[in-house]
């Protein structure tokens, strides 16, 4: 019997020839990744479980991320805690604030992450790195301290769900787009404990940034991970950046699917998700005029450099509006020094625009951004549920970065075309 792709990396992980849904395994892990937010917990299991030494010093990653640069003393006995163990440890893996960035661009761009790998972190956007064609998925504290201890860590084997992607992409219509269509279509749960395999033609064309963008919103559909076959896109991205041998792995062609979808990208346009959640999706015709009081370009989802390289495309010779407050987060310090270099940051500071080191910060309410009662804004994060930003009076509408742009400038929420539009009409 065929197997899918996440089933043949769990099944390699775990000595057997081949597993099924359902099953139950014990398999072992290539990475295992904490932040100064999960980590701590799984610090203080590891050292209450009498653990003296990880199970390996090379294939665990902590790095301090969401409330970093510190915010507050709290947030400042966080990222300690993680600096003190990784010390102790002798971690290869431990990132400090300044040779660091968010988590799940992080460890792509520095190829600790490669296609076929087993990966888990304690945090749920873990399954960004399925793009590379890897399984990986968010765990627990404890799971992230029995994983260091062990090297191994338990999974119920997940149904494969098929997503297949035809036709082709109107203008501005992005890797954000696709997966909010998906999730409006198929519901927040619509993935519950499944794997949400991304394939199609669209999807052959699509980069590795659109592509990291989609595995990262696999769990806004309730999906244990999301994944793409390697192919030449990969393996571009992976070559130069791998620091060990890797496996690629596909799908047979007899493989099992729990469901197919099959969507027409070219009747996609750009998505706005309505609060309070992801699945609240509408295509942008159909948002109507709501005036915004923040925007915030950045995140694990869209903080790459071509996401910088849209908004900037968008932002050129315009400024933010009035009553608007941009905030722009370059995810890791390599993108933010490449933007740099390349101009985009100064057309976002010639804008207007406030410009955050990398950090996590606003999209979880952290800092650098957060939302007072009745304040609205537009983010390029991955979830708006009430409260995540902030207030729990606020409201967050998730886009893609040019929408984004577009919406700082005209001051509600809106694409490039209507900035066009009202560029003509202003001259």
């Amino acid at each position: 019997m065929g197997m899918t792709i996440t089933e043949k990396i769990l099944a390699a992980h775990c000595g057997l020839p081949e597993v099924v849904p359902g099953q139950l395994i014990m398999a072992r892990i290539d990475l295992a990744l904490g932040s100064d937010v999960t980590a701590p917990i799984a610090i203080e299991e590891f050292n209450k479980a009498g653990a003296r030494r990880v199970f390996d010093r090379k294939k665990i990653v902590l790095l301090p991320d969401h409330f970093a640069p510190n915010k507050d003393v709290q947030s400042a006995r966080q990222c300690q805690a993680l600096r003190k163990f990784a010390q102790e440890q002798e971690l290869e893996h431990y990132y400090e604030v300044g040779r660091v960035g968010i988590e799940h661009a992080f460890l792509p761009e520095q190829g600790l992450v490669l296609p076929g790998d087993l990966v888990i972190g304690a945090d749920s956007h873990t399954c960004t790195y399925g793009a590379l064609g890897a399984f990986a998925t968010g765990v627990g504290s404890t799971d992230l301290a029995a994983a260091m201890i062990t090297g191994e860590a338990w999974f119920k084997v997940p149904e494969s769900i098929k997503f297949v992607f035809r036709g082709t992409l109107r203008k501005w219509v992005t890797g954000k787009d696709l997966i909010l269509y998906t999730i409006g279509r198929i519901g927040v749960e619509g993935a519950r404990y499944q794997a949400m395999e991304l394939s199609g033609p669209v999807i052959d064309q699509l980069g590795m940034d659109g592509r990291f963008t989609m595995a990262n919103m696999a769990i806004e559909a309730g999906a244990k991970n999301g994944i793409f076959a390697p192919d030449e896109a990969t393996l571009a991205y992976v070559r130069g950046r791998a620091r060990r041998d890797f496996q690629c792995f596909q799908s047979d062609a007899d493989a099992t699917y729990c469901q197919i979808h099959e969507f027409d990208a070219g009747e996609i346009e750009p998505q706005v998700a309505f609060p309070p959640l992801p699945e609240n999706s509408r295509p942008l015709s159909q948002v109507g005029e709501i005036p915004i009081d923040q925007v915030v370009i950045g995140s694990c989802t869209n903080g790459r450099l071509s996401d910088l390289e849209q908004a900037a495309q968008i932002m050129r010779g315009h400024k933010v509006h009035q009553k608007v407050r941009l905030i722009v987060i370059p995810a890791t310090q390599a993108i933010y020094l490449e933007a740099l270099k390349r101009g985009y940051l100064e057309v976002f500071l010639e804008a207007q625009a406030v410009i955050s080191p990398p950090t996590c910060g606003p999209c979880l309410g952290g800092h650098m951004g957060v939302l007072a009662e009745g304040e609205r804004a537009v983010a390029t994060t991955n979830r708006n549920f009430v409260g995540r930003m902030g207030s729990p009076k606020s409201e967050i509408y998730l886009t893609n970065p040019a929408v984004a742009a577009a919406s700082a400038i005209l001051g509600r929420i809106a694409g490039p075309d209507a900035l066009a539009r009202s560029a003509s009409i202003g001259n």
